[in-house]
């Protein structure tokens, strides 16, 4: 059985949708924090089960019987994320799942300024030392998130960052339908595999791209760190979230988010869908 975690939120929700159109619902089971939010899942006959890696008491019979088990990561930016993800590991191991799966990042680093990729790599340790077999899906920068990141472009004519650098921009549809492809596979992919977009442009070339979506032109900034994060706090941004972004664009700079890798095409049977169609969506 294929049990995955966080399918109430977009990118696992996507990866069991995906599953559907392979494998019978008898093979699958969703754990999730809110069993209430996952009965779209319960009608296409997929088992839901409450499993929160806040509450360890709800795992042992969550993770029961799962051949392979899919565990997204924390997404809150206030959370001890390793904390919780070595409860879910564990909780893994004492109920003999056979393989781990892990939604991680393709800039899992202990040097990362982002703090989720050192996250990540925290996590990836834990795997490794776990004894159980794992899969870690370095999934690319979301290129969803350019809605924020970029800034307001669309209203100001201006991309302006504090940080500029190579982004492999990565569809989260095409990730959450590669992570399908892998569990599927019987175990073929063993530790971490890189799951991205194939470029890795800059925000001055997404300037250049968001002009010809556009039809008008769109300029690129680079501006300094302490200029930015004023202007984040003259626009009532919290403080804590604003220095979390920062060390998005100072990884940008640094190039952890710079390498690319076939495999999310070869994966997919088709071309991966690209940074055009992120901004597309919000060009006019």
């Amino acid at each position: 059985m294929i049990i995955v975690t966080g399918a109430t939120g977009a990118l696992n929700g996507a990866t069991v949708d995906h599953l559907l159109e392979r494998l019978p619902a008898g093979e699958i089971a969703v754990a999730v924090r809110d069993t209430a939010k996952a009965e779209h899942f319960a009608r296409r006959g997929v088992e839901v089960r409450r499993g929160d890696y806040a509450d360890p008491a709800t795992l042992p019979a969550a993770f029961a019987g799962a051949d392979q088990l899919l565990l997204v990561s924390s997404n809150d930016p206030a959370a001890d994320a390793v904390g919780l993800h070595r409860t879910a590991v564990d909780a893994a191991v004492t109920a003999g799942v056979k393989r781990i799966l892990y939604t991680s990042h393709q800039a899992a680093a202990p040097g990362n300024p982002f703090a989720p990729g050192r996250d990540h790599f925290a996590t990836e340790q834990l795997l490794a030392g776990s004894g159980v077999a794992w899969t870690s899906l370095r999934n690319g920068f979301y290129a969803h998130s350019l809605q924020w990141l970029a800034g307001p472009w669309r209203e100001t004519g201006v991309i302006a960052v504090p940080g500029d650098g190579p982004v492999s921009w990565t569809a989260r549809e095409d990730a959450a339908e590669a992570a399908a492809v892998i569990l599927v596979s019987g175990g073929a992919y063993d530790g971490p595999v890189t799951l991205t977009a194939p470029a890795a442009p800059t925000f001055a070339e997404l300037a250049e791209v968001a002009s010809e979506l556009s039809g008008r032109t769109i300029r690129f900034q680079a501006m300094d760190e302490s200029d930015w994060v004023a202007a984040q706090a003259a626009a009532g941004r919290p403080e804590p979230m604003t220095r979390f972004l920062l060390g998005f664009y100072q990884a940008a700079r640094g190039g952890f988010f710079a390498g690319v890798d076939p495999l999310l095409g070869e994966l997919l049977g088709r071309q991966p869908q690209d940074v055009r169609a992120a901004l597309q969506a919000t060009a006019h």
